[in-house]
């Protein structure tokens, strides 16, 4: 797929879960929403605080447990879906502080603003965009998290290149994402549904790493590291549309999931 392709395909997909149409990505069901992202870090109080509908379970970890938000400060999300992520760093922050997300699907933007309408946060605002093209000043931001999102973009180099620009001296990213700690089966590599589940664009953990340092950052470092369970493989809607593009087995399907990791990365910007 030609990269407009890919991210037309992904807005389509992301488009449709926001409009509750039935779709999965990064291995959550829609109706198992709260269960898998109870498995991933989030607590059971921190998904009673927010509205049920900011959380769609689309994430791979909980970016806000580790990065240490303080009062006052400006957290920018990248994909920030249906706001989860937003609201808990918002709790955060306090009034004096503020939180922006951005998200390229309309949908998503939308939902998020309901969201935010329903739960009386005035310190979190949504704006429409690319990761890859942050509508973001310079050097504004103390802190960027995002939760499974960056894997998605056929530019990682650019969205870590942008979210150098925009954070301000000291500032620090907190990243969940997905990467490949093998190779993936070629099959799998070109399937549009990997893809979409956050699989086929992953890119290996060591050059994940070294993007980040290119982009300018220091004292990168994988804060947390786990294995993407493998039955979801079984139970996943993505993981069936996968085995029906590729052919593969259950069983070989399984053994997919010891080449996929989900990693929490901190790093700080000079």
């Amino acid at each position: 797929m030609e990269n407009n392709g890919q991210q037309k395909i992904v807005r389509g997909e992301y488009a449709k879960i926001a409009q509750n149409v039935s779709s999965s990505c990064c291995g959550a069901a829609k109706s198992n929403a709260r269960a898998t992202s109870i498995k991933v870090g989030y607590s059971e109080d921190e998904l009673k605080s927010i509205p049920e509908n900011a959380n769609m379970g689309l994430g791979c970890g909980n970016p806000t447990a580790l990065a240490s938000i303080s009062e006052g400060e400006t957290v920018l999300d990248l994909g920030s879906g249906g706001g989860i992520d937003c609201f808990l760093a918002a709790q955060k922050v306090g009034p004096s502080g503020k939180v922006i997300g951005v998200d390229m699907t309309a949908e998503m933007i939308d939902r998020a603003r309901q969201n935010a309408v329903k739960i009386g946060h005035g310190n979190v605002e949504f704006r429409l965009g690319e990761i890859e093209n942050l509508p973001v000043a310079d050097s504004s931001v103390d802190l960027i998290i995002s939760n499974c999102v960056i894997n998605l973009s056929t530019r990682k180099e650019r969205v870590f290149r942008e979210s150098h620009r925009v954070l301000k001296e000291g500032g620090r990213i907190m990243i969940s994402d997905v990467v490949l700690t093998g190779d993936l089966p070629e099959s799998v590599a070109k399937s549009v549904s990997a893809y979409v589940g956050c699989i086929a664009g992953a890119v290996k953990k060591e050059s994940y790493l070294q993007m980040i340092a290119d982009a300018g950052f220091s004292d990168v470092q994988i804060i947390e590291e786990n294995r993407i369970p493998a039955e979801l493989w079984a139970n996943d809607p993505i993981a069936e549309k996968i085995r029906e593009e590729t052919g593969m087995t259950r069983g070989a399907g399984k053994s997919l999931f010891d080449s996929i990791a989900s990693i929490k990365v901190y790093a700080r910007k000079k």
